[in-house]
């Protein structure tokens, strides 16, 4: 009696998720992380327990051969639920299809060879496996693409592998005494459908947490970027500083890159011509660099590259590379723009080594870049041991640039 409440509790649990999933999906639209799956996997697990209540005892039955199919199929809706929150699309529809309709005539066979009991030790070892497959995959996805979600994945690796010891000894308790182990009135399915309510209690808000915690990072990822180039901006940029300064010695250079006559290319060409130059001295831009290194859109044509733990002669090539890159590959095809040479200035600034040092950096390299205008563009400067300017002289340095530009 107390184990038929528990699998009716299951069933309002699951089908009550099934409608906050779908509900969650649609206001996902695009990119539904899954949810949609999840949704297909909780509701045709919800009608395998309706139906189990419906059928009575265990033993051969069309209910009970639906059933059996049905519950595999929303291990494999599951599966593609998890794919598809990690950004793999999987097909759902006819994979579901395919293994209902196969998953009912193995079991039609099975049970005329072999009997009940066969047939029902086939769900749990089929379940058994699926679910050491499931484990296996979220233990490499701690070590590769989950690795963001460390703790959230063991804990569902846990989950997972309490119902997979679950289903073994389900299956030795009816290789050894038969269809009575499945008795509802029996300790063990007490004991399973308690565990059964557990995960429906928490595996679904979990995954929902997971979803809110996903869009958490990309609402804070949008925040850090800028929206054209998607390099970072000003603030992504003064973030990931503070993630390299906490290394003990950590030091840097910083690279600030202007396109010459970047004025003159919006009003000869247009302002949508200028938006695929920036993006083009972008790209660029991630292609010079090293692996590490860090590149940002300060805003209009002004761009920064972060060379970390670069010395003189590294912070030097990078800069050259970076200019040789642009001048090289920002181009735009057609008749048009046959004349479009994109060139950039690059001012280098002496080494610091914290956060509160950048400042003073961008300082630096702005005035070695405003030299390198005036010296002709499309080179690279050094920073001066001196400041190049009095505090005084900003606001007249800044009415020039506007010319030099």
């Amino acid at each position: 009696m107390i184990a038929t409440l528990l699998v009716g509790m299951l069933c309002v649990y699951l089908l009550s998720f099934t409608v906050m999933f779908l509900l969650i999906s649609r206001r996902l639209r695009g990119e539904k992380m899954g949810m949609d799956a999840f949704a297909v996997g909780n509701l045709t697990l919800g009608v395998a327990y309706v139906l189990q209540l419906l059928e009575g005892p265990a033993g051969w039955s069309w209910m009970s051969v639906v059933n059996h199919s049905l519950t595999l199929c929303s291990l494999l809706a599951y599966c593609v639920g998890g794919a598809r929150f990690f950004g793999r699309a999987m097909p759902l529809q006819w994979p579901s299809v395919g293994i209902g309709v196969g998953y009912a005539v193995v079991q039609v066979l099975v049970d005329a060879a072999w009997g009940s009991v066969a047939r029902y030790a086939l769900l749990a070892a089929t379940c058994a496996l699926c679910f050491i497959g499931m484990v296996a995959v979220l233990l490499y996805g701690v070590r590769t693409f989950a690795r963001d979600l460390r703790g959230e994945v063991l804990l569902f690796a846990l989950l997972i592998s309490g119902i997979c010891v679950l289903n073994v000894i389900k299956l030795i308790k009816l290789l050894s005494g038969g269809l009575a182990a499945l008795s509802m009135d029996g300790p063990f399915q007490m004991v399973f459908y308690v565990y059964m309510c557990s995960l429906a209690t928490i595996l679904p808000p979990s995954i929902v947490w997971l979803v809110l915690r996903r869009l958490t990072d990309a609402l804070r990822g949008m925040a850090a970027r800028d929206p054209l180039t998607q390099l970072l901006n000003r603030r992504g940029l003064t973030e990931a500083l503070d993630a390299w300064f906490r290394r003990p010695n950590a030091r840097a250079r910083l690279l600030l890159v202007d396109v010459d006559h970047f004025k003159r290319i919006n009003d000869n060409y247009g302002h949508h011509v200028g938006d695929a130059v920036l993006c083009g001295v972008a790209d660029a831009l991630r292609g010079a660099v090293r692996k590490d290194d860090l590149v940002c859109r300060l805003g209009g044509e002004e761009f920064a590259a972060i060379c970390m733990g670069a010395d003189d002669a590294a912070a030097r090539r990078v800069a050259e590379w970076v200019r040789g890159a642009i001048q090289d590959k920002v181009m735009l095809q057609g008749p048009r723009y046959a004349g479009l040479r994109c060139t950039v200035t690059v001012g280098v600034s002496h080494c610091f080594g914290d956060e509160a040092s950048l400042e003073r950096a961008m300082q630096d390299a702005d005035a070695a870049l405003y030299r390198g205008k005036r010296a002709g563009r499309n080179r690279v400067e050094w920073a001066s041991p001196v400041a190049d300017a009095p505090p005084g002289s900003a606001p007249m340095k800044a009415e020039a640039d506007v010319a030099l530009t």
